[in-house]
């Protein structure tokens, strides 16, 4: 695998929380940050994904009323919610 040095100034106190990490679980610093970097990309590519598809939905009519919403979030202390606005 082909690798980059990315470098950046982190505070201290994240510092040594990463090597706290790090030496709890017998790994170095850099597979830490690797992993944790790793794990931000994925989420926000997911919040884009996601985001897209939800634009999409609104471009295409595919919402569900405002009201019908409320209407239901209201219903769920009831003894009778209603069900899942469509």
């Amino acid at each position: 695998m082909n690798t980059k040095l990315i470098s950046t100034r982190v505070s201290l106190s994240l510092a040594e929380k990463v090597d706290q990490i790090a030496h709890s679980q017998s790994h170095s610093r850099g597979w830490v940050l690797n992993q944790a970097l790793s794990a931000w990309v994925e989420q926000e590519e997911t919040r884009s994904r996601l985001t897209r598809e939800a634009m999409a939905d609104v471009d295409n009519k595919a919402v569900v009323d405002h009201q019908a919403v409320l209407a239901w979030a209201d219903s769920l202390d009831t003894d009778k919610p209603l069900p899942l606005p469509r």
